[in-house]
């Protein structure tokens, strides 16, 4: 029900009716509505950081932030009510600007924050991170929407994402890759 429709129409008895309980249930397990969205989107960080956590890392930082993406989208197709919930635009999503221990941002700016050390990117992390992420989610949203059929949507993902990070690397890093662009194979 928080995937498809907004905060405001859905009531506690809605939501016990669904799930086959009664009110008190749902007020004594979560305080309410606002607790119960609340755990659902705490589950739904939770399970995408778990999983980007898990993304393989190596001696190759783009290898590294295109494993991410990856692993980003695989979650979001997996996981696409959830998805939906935290960034579909059904609910708000207000970030905190904090990034925490189990926040899903903090494998991205870990895997970025080594590609600047080894000059392979170039620029402010957070930017880095915000434009990998509008891009990660502009596409999934598109894909989620059905919008892309599957194979558009692995060509898609794939130039797009390179191009992005392409955009950020410094002048060397960026000329070898026009040369011959390496195929991330994660």
């Amino acid at each position: 029900m928080f995937a498809t429709r907004p905060r405001e129409s859905i009531t506690v008895r809605a939501l016990a009716a669904a799930a086959g309980t009664s009110t008190a249930a749902l007020y004594s397990l979560f305080g309410g509505k606002d607790g119960l969205i609340g755990e659902v989107r705490d589950r739904a960080v939770t399970g995408l950081f778990k999983d980007l956590s898990a993304a393989p890392t190596s001696d190759d930082p783009l290898a590294d932030l295109y494993a991410l993406a990856v692993a980003y989208r695989r979650w979001g197709r997996e996981h696409s009510h959830l998805y939906t919930v935290l960034f579909g635009g059904v609910q708000s999503f207000e970030p905190s600007g904090v990034v925490g221990t189990g926040d899903p941002v903090r494998p991205l700016i870990a895997a970025i924050d080594r590609a600047l050390s080894a000059s392979v990117l170039a620029g402010d992390a957070t930017s880095i991170a915000l434009s990998i992420w509008v891009t990660l989610h502009g596409l999934m949203t598109l894909e989620l929407a059905g919008a892309l059929d599957t194979a558009t949507a692995e060509t898609t993902f794939r130039s797009t994402i390179l191009a992005t990070l392409r955009g950020w690397t410094t002048p060397t890093v960026f000329s070898t890759l026009r040369r011959g662009e390496p195929a991330p194979s994660r």
